[in-house]
């Protein structure tokens, strides 16, 4: 029915617990899911072995060495066994919420995309998955996890063949999730906010995969995503989804609901594309602030030449 592909960070340290976790989740949901593993990373073979899944170690990467989204995507596309795919970071849990949530939006469309906001939670430990282990976690999510805000995703669900020209995105920096929300719009798939429907839980972790052990936002490869997402007009987030996957069926989300300005920013830069005009139009004193700071940059710099001119005795 599902195959849930993901390329992982390299299995060491604090990660390499996360990750086997989630590996867990997945297996869990028995055999109507497939699951790959796309990357040649540390210790990824003996993960894919331990788990019994697919394992595919061949991966096209940037200058900087890192897994490009638009490489992973079209890898899992072909050689996935069944035709809905679930992209999820490798640190992500599901529960058995997964599977009827899918079922009940391909009855209804033939194409979609489903996203969700996470949970986010620390599991300090290695899950035993035995009965009852997804009533334990669900107790610590009531009890101490925290529901991340709608700026990024964690997991994409949706039919083979929906994106076909992924710009090649960096995996693990921001900015590419959002493209991938304004893509579907775009293309006028219905995009589902499956929040109140699938539980995903994703496992707090450092960044020590990282440069400095930092967050990723201000890496110079999720300014390079953004740009390549065609600038900050294409950043749509899980709020500007435009249909609701709830326990009580599928709903067209409203505009009130999203924001009746933003809905109609959206729709706008979902028909005509990313561009200055609508910028201007929705951000008006963004884009003035913006260009008076320049002008005002210019023209010091000019005026400080010119002084510097008349003070040269020669």
């Amino acid at each position: 029915m599902l195959t849930i592909f993901t390329s992982p960070k390299p299995f060491t340290g604090q990660i390499a617990r996360i990750q086997k976790n989630a590996l867990g989740s997945w297996r869990k949901l028995g055999p109507a899911v497939e699951i790959l593993l796309i990357g040649d990373e540390e210790g990824m073979a003996e993960a894919a072995q331990e788990f019994e899944v697919r394992h595919i170690p061949a991966i096209e990467r940037n200058e900087q060495g890192t897994p490009l989204i638009s490489a992973i995507f079209e890898t899992a596309e072909k050689l996935a066994k069944h035709s809905i795919l679930c992209f999820a970071n490798a640190d992500i849990l599901f529960f058995d919420d997964l599977l009827p949530a899918v079922s009940e939006a391909r009855a209804q469309f033939e194409r979609f995309l489903i996203i969700g906001q996470r949970w986010d939670l620390d599991v300090g430990n290695r899950l035993s998955f035995e009965n009852g282990w997804q009533e334990q976690v669900h107790a610590e999510i009531h009890r101490i996890g925290n529901l991340h805000p709608p700026a990024g995703s964690d997991y994409f669900v949706f039919p083979r063949a929906l994106f076909n020209s992924i710009p090649p995105f960096a995996l693990g920096r921001a900015g590419w999730d959002n493209w991938m929300i304004y893509a579907a719009r775009a293309a006028k798939t219905p995009v589902l906010d499956a929040t109140a429907s699938i539980t995903a839980v994703h496992q707090s972790h450092d960044y020590a995969h990282l440069p400095d052990g930092k967050a990723h936002y201000n890496l110079p490869e999720s300014v390079q995503n953004v740009v390549l997402a065609g600038g900050q007009n294409t950043i749509f987030t899980i709020r500007d989804a435009n249909w609701r996957l709830s326990n009580t069926g599928i709903q067209r989300r409203s505009w009130i609901g999203r924001g009746a300005l933003r809905s109609i920013e959206t729709a706008a830069i979902s028909r005509l594309g990313p561009g200055a005009i609508i910028h201007f139009l929705f951000h008006p004193v963004e884009v003035i602030r913006y260009y008076a700071e320049r002008f005002l940059g210019r023209l010091s710099n000019l005026v400080g030449t010119r002084n510097k001119r008349d003070k040269d005795p020669r």
